[in-house]
């Protein structure tokens, strides 16, 4: 498991939250997998069991984590949902990227030939 860096940007556990769903779309918490207990990612994180609990149970509340009443808690399974994910995350981070160019003064048109021309460069040194 990757390392818990926190910022100042937003409460702890929102950047909780962000972490375990970055973990779930890349795979490195895999599908079905079977989390540590509050406690133990509490003091992985250095966090009060309490922020954790919350960001734990935020996300059973969208369904990207489930809890076995005597077996503790699983990440979820369901491979359209975590597809969804990563799709929705995608789309974020381009929005975010062309508003960020925009800003420079690219037009969209500009940023699609600058990625192309970034892909077919790193396709020709590969």
């Amino acid at each position: 498991m990757k390392e818990f860096v926190f910022t100042n940007d937003k409460p702890i556990y929102l950047q909780l939250l962000d972490f375990f769903k970055a973990g779930i779309i890349s795979g490195e918490f895999k599908e079905g997998s079977r989390l540590d207990s509050v406690r133990e990612l509490a003091v992985a994180a250095k966090v009060n069991p309490n922020t954790m609990q919350k960001a734990l149970v935020e996300l059973e509340r969208l369904g990207l984590v489930r809890t076995e009443r005597t077996s503790g808690r699983f990440i979820t399974d369901d491979k359209e949902m975590i597809e969804s994910m990563k799709k929705e995350f995608a789309k974020a981070e381009i929005e975010s990227f062309l508003a960020k160019m925009q800003g420079y003064g690219f037009s969209q048109k500009q940023v699609l030939e600058f990625i192309e021309s970034e892909i077919n460069e790193k396709e020709d040194n590969e």
